[in-house]
């Protein structure tokens, strides 16, 4: 016998689109949950910890980039480099040549850029054809993606300004035929 979608009982309704199971955007996780809310992205408390501290680490870099953020990292720098002296004045013992500075083999890490997925710290350089290019691999630029057209589809995040151009085009030449 076949049972058609509305003679089904209450208790058999599919659950609305956000009940359904989706994957964790934090990189490392990537399991499957059931989202408690529909604006869900993450899938526990922990999850969303470490995408709240991705988020201060790139903010912070993103500053330390800045006339103002390598300022203070100056002074940060000089008020570290009087303590130690403070420290070594009794033992009298000659200071390191580069002290606190990264080890950077030729520049390595210069000019490279984050990947914009949330927990993803990996670090790469854009390339000369793509200088725009923000994902690290295709997983993060697709998982982040999932999300945008989600919350898109939804409402609650405009759709992109090219994609929104484009529609408004269309519609108007789909007006003049009717």
């Amino acid at each position: 016998m076949v049972q058609l979608q509305h003679d089904r009982s209450p208790s058999e309704k599919q659950a609305p689109a956000y009940r359904r199971p989706r994957i964790c955007l934090l990189k490392g996780c990537e399991q499957w949950f059931q989202p408690a809310h529909p604006r869900s992205r993450y899938c526990s408390d922990a999850c969303r910890a470490a995408a709240r501290a991705w988020s201060r680490w790139e903010a912070a870099r993103r500053y330390r980039a800045t006339e103002n953020g390598k300022e203070r990292r100056r002074e940060q720098s000089s008020r570290y480099r009087q303590r130690v002296r403070e420290r070594r004045q009794p033992a009298a013992e000659p200071e390191p040549a580069c002290e606190g500075h990264h080890k950077d083999v030729d520049g390595e890490n210069s000019e490279k850029i984050p990947c914009a997925r949330p927990g993803c710290y990996e670090l790469f350089a854009p390339d000369r054809r793509s200088p725009l290019k923000k994902f690290c691999c295709a997983l993060c630029r697709e998982a982040l993606r999932r999300v945008r057209q989600r919350e898109a589809r939804w409402g609650w995040r405009p759709v992109s300004f090219v994609e929104d151009d484009r529609d408004k085009r269309l519609r108007g030449r789909l007006d003049g035929f009717s």
